[in-house]
Order: C-alpha cells, then sequence, then structure tokens
C-alpha cells in the first residue's frame, strides 16, 4: 500500500489523559503530496457518567455532554471504527502537537477498551510525526516565505490559529477537530511549498532509527524542542551525553551553556538543578531526556552555519564548539555522575507513582505500569469480540490484574444496558466514589463550584447556553440514591 498521512486532531473534556476524555475525533487521510484520499472522519464520542468534563474546556470547544450521548459512539465503537477506516499500513499519524497530546489520549482510550496502547502507531510501519516541531524548527532555521506569529506580550508563538491568521490560510472554526485537521492540513502545505528541502529532512528523518543514529555519533547537533525557551525559538546545538534507561531514549546537553559549574557540582546538587524551579535566579540544569519514537525534531550543526541564523538563535558556533571541548573532555565523569543523578530521580519518582497508585479509585490511569504479555493480548482479543453478555466469563483468562479491573468497567462504559442487577449496583457504587469521594473537595463538588464561578463573569449567550447545558448534565448523572 502506498505511504500517506492520516491528519488527527481531538476534543478533549480536559488536559489529562488518564482522566479527561475524547468528545470528538476528527481525521483526514492525504497521498504524499497532501491530496486527500477518500472522506474525512468526524465524530463524537459518548461521555459516560463516571467522567466530568471541564467546564473550561467545554466553553473553548463547544461540545456538550448532551451532543456526544445524543450523537456520539461509545469508545467501543469509537475503535472499530478507528480500526475498519483508519488504521493502515505505511500511514504517517500527523497532528498539532498531537505526539504530547493527541496520541497520549488515544493510547489511554486504546488501553481502557483492551486494544494494544501501541500497535496502531509502528505496526505495518506505521509511525508518526508532529506538525508543531515541524513548524518550530522552520521558523528557526527557515524562516523565509512565510508569515511567522507573535503572541500579544510580543514573544513569538506557534499556536495554529495564529499561523493561519497572519498566513491566510482557511480556519474558521478553531477547535473544531475537522477545521484544525485541515489547518493543519494548509500549515504543513505551506512549509513544503516554502522550504521544500527542510520539510523533506524531517520528513525522511523522524523516525527513531534516523535519529538515534544522529544523536549517537556523540557530535554536536541541532535540537528543536517546546523545552527550550522561546526566546532562542526553542533551538540549540546539543550532544549526547549518555544513553537512556529506557529503551530507545538518550539524555542530551545543551552546548549553549558552559559545563563548567555543572561539572563541579555533586550528584546531589545536580538532581536539585534538575528538578523544575519557578525561581527564575535558579541554576537549571542543561540536560533533557529524548525520545527516539517521539519523532524529535534534529538535524546536522551545519544547518546553522551562516551568520544570521545563528543570530537568530543567538548561538554562536565558536562558542558552542569551546563548551563541547570542555564537555567532551570530562564527558566519562560528568556521565557517571548524571547517571547516579537519574537513578535517585527515577528512585523518587516510583515511590510517588506506588503511593499514588495506593490512593486510585480506578486503574484508568495505570496504563504505564507495565506492557501487556502476549497470553493477555489473546484474551484482549477475545474481549473485543465478546457478546456484551459473555464478558464476565472472560476476567478468569487475565493475568494482568489491571486488566481484570478494567473488565468491568469496560462492560459497563460500553454495554451498560447489558448490565446484571449486581453489575448495575455496582458500576453506581463505582460512579458515586468518582463524583462524591472527597466532600466538599469532591469531583462533583468542584465541577458545581467551577460553574458558578465562570457564570459570574461576562458571557456570550452561546457560553452561558454552555454552562446551564453543564448544570444540567451535573445533575444528571447523580446517582438517584446519592444521600442514601
Amino acid at each position: 500500500m502506498a505511504a500517506s498521512f492520516f491528519f488527527y486532531d481531538l476534543e478533549t473534556t480536559g488536559f489529562d489523559p488518564r482522566r479527561a476524555r475524547i468528545m470528538q475525533f476528527a481525521g483526514q487521510r492525504t497521498d504524499m503530496d497532501l491530496k486527500p484520499v477518500g472522506e474525512p472522519v468526524n465524530v463524537l464520542i459518548k461521555l459516560t457518567p463516571d467522567v466530568l468534563p471541564g467546564p473550561d474546556a467545554i466553553l473553548v470547544t463547544g461540545i456538550t455532554p448532551q451532543q456526544t450521548l445524543a450523537d456520539g459512539l461509545t469508545e467501543a465503537e469509537f475503535l472499530k471504527l478507528f480500526y475498519d477506516e483508519v488504521v493502515r499500513p505505511d500511514t504517517i499519524f500527523k497532528g498539532f502537537n498531537n505526539i504530547r497530546f493527541d496520541d497520549e489520549f488515544m493510547r489511554f482510550t486504546h488501553y481502557r477498551n483492551f486494544y494494544d496502547a501501541y500497535e496502531w502507531q509502528w505496526k505495518d510501519g506505521n509511525s508518526r510525526w508532529d506538525l508543531l516541531d515541524l513548524v518550530r524548527m522552520t521558523r528557526a532555521l527557515r524562516p523565509e516565505g512565510i508569515e511567522w506569529p507573535f503572541a500579544p506580550d510580543g514573544k513569538p508563538t506557534n499556536r495554529l490559529e495564529f499561523l493561519t491568521s497572519v498566513n491566510k490560510l482557511d480556519h474558521t472554526k478553531a477547535h473544531d477537530a475537522l477545521d484544525d485537521v485541515r489547518a493543519t492540513i494548509a500549515v504543513t502545505g505551506l512549509i513544503r511549498d516554502k522550504q521544500p528541502d527542510l520539510f523533506e529532512y524531517l520528513l525522511n528523518n523522524h523516525d527513531k532509527k534516523s535519529v538515534g543514529s544522529l544523536v549517537s555519533k556523540g557530535t554536536p547537533f541541532v535540537y528543536t524542542s517546546g523545552r527550550y525557551s522561546s526566546q532562542y525559538l526553542h533551538t540549540t546545538a546539543a550532544v549526547l551525553l549518555a544513553k537512556h534507561d529506557q529503551q530507545d531514549a538518550a539524555l542530551v546537553y545543551d552546548l549553549r551553556f558552559d559545563p563548567t559549574p555543572f561539572l563541579k557540582m555533586s550528584v546531589d546538587e545536580l538532581v536539585a538543578a534538575w528538578r523544575w524551579n519557578p525561581d527564575p535566579e535558579a541554576v537549571r540544569l542543561p540536560v533533557k531526556t529524548m525520545k527516539y519514537n517521539r519523532a524529535p525534531a534534529v538535524a546536522p550543526l551545519g544547518v546553522i552555519k551562516d551568520a544570521a541564523t545563528q543570530e537568530r538563535l543567538q548561538l554562536n558556533l565558536e562558542t558552542v564548539d569551546k563548551h563541547f571541548q570542555l564537555f567532551k573532555k570530562n564527558h566519562r565523569e560528568f556521565a557517571e555522575k548524571i547517571a547516579e543523578a537519574v537513578a535517585l530521580m527515577d528512585k523518587e519518582r516510583e515511590q510517588a507513582q506506588l503511593a499514588m497508585i495506593d490512593n486510585q479509585l480506578t486503574v484508568d490511569d495505570r496504563l504505564y505500569d507495565g506492557f501487556v504479555d502476549g497470553a493477555d493480548k489473546q484474551v484482549m482479543r477475545a474481549v473485543r469480540t465478546a457478546k456484551p453478555e459473555d464478558l464476565s466469563t472472560l476476567s478468569a483468562k487475565l493475568r494482568d490484574e489491571r486488566l481484570k479491573s478494567l473488565l468491568p468497567l469496560y462492560k459497563a462504559r460500553n454495554y451498560p444496558r447489558s448490565l446484571t442487577a449486581e453489575e448495575l449496583a455496582a458500576w453506581e457504587t463505582f460512579i458515586k466514589r468518582q463524583l462524591f469521594e472527597g466532600g466538599n473537595e469532591s469531583r462533583l463538588a468542584k465541577y458545581f463550584a467551577k460553574l458558578e464561578e465562570l457564570a459570574k463573569e461576562k458571557l456570550s449567550g452561546e457560553k452561558k447556553y454552555l454552562l446551564e447545558e453543564l448544570q444540567l448534565y451535573g445533575q444528571s448523572i447523580i446517582p438517584a440514591d446519592a444521600d442514601a
């Protein structure tokens, strides 16, 4: 099958992929010349009563929970459509900030519904690419021919709606998933037309093998990432510091900074400098984790050899080389201390995660606790094709405790009419825990408090209507015996 892009976008109930849910999925397949192939996909996905949408998110998207219930698919129905109509060999899944946002929501949706969370992104020649990093690197390295927007505070911004506006591209309904998809295709086409060499380079080198090949040389390279300051157009010269314990990942050092003060630090001091600190005067360790499978935007150092690019990035190659020589001279000792710092931070993170799991109400956010083994994957396939009334019989065949706990939730969320009296009672108890646990700090209490807060603001008639719908929805999902 010929290679193709599938551009997609989501509208969600919030920002946390563990707890929030997809409300709208839209996408369009194109050929490699960005010409549409087939009709677009555009569906709503039903909210279930254990989930409260973020009011702020609804005011942005304009999608009410009631709309999803009236016109949407269940998550299980949506994923069947996704595999029937979207997932094809040699597809490059592409969006605007999809790798850090949309892809995460898709992974958790897969996990909750007994699909492998990762295979759709790599199996049969599939891969993923992110327009946001392409935009950032184009602005940093080859900005000619494109208008670049600035935020009201004067800082550079790469928001999709700003890019389309200043470049006079059609984008009439920002935050509608299908319109955002069309805008994403338009911006991709703009970059391809104005800077074809950079576009083709990043397209041909977005896979983890190509990224790893460049980074593992141990020489400086150009790296564009949202973790780097917008003051420098999110771009720097970096070098491999050490391989990361995680597969297909590395620790890289930002050669914009003199390594001398960091070489003198103890392991504990390095840990302190690595942690996020709101103090603008705090010393920050210029080390970053790079994951090769996230299609990072990297390029050979030679792409910034001209004076204009160095000036734009405020990055002098002579300074970079000076820092690299100091780094190289002390590399082994520095890498060893960083490895110890990573081990300490990983231990802290593991302990925090275990504490969080102990306090969890559900298993919904435990995707990254570990991979599912082959035997359970066989049972997962059976779950997806089973009749609703037969689902409970599959629990004994599952070995992963997460999947055992997810199975009754999967049935209740996707096939609520098939629940037995006992299962229905358990589901209603689960909903009440989700809504009411915490008393005045419960999710439901915070939800209504937020609606009350928003109602005091000066809002348009449309947004007042949305708040009314959210009020009605919140009341509608309260179980009848909630006061019992």
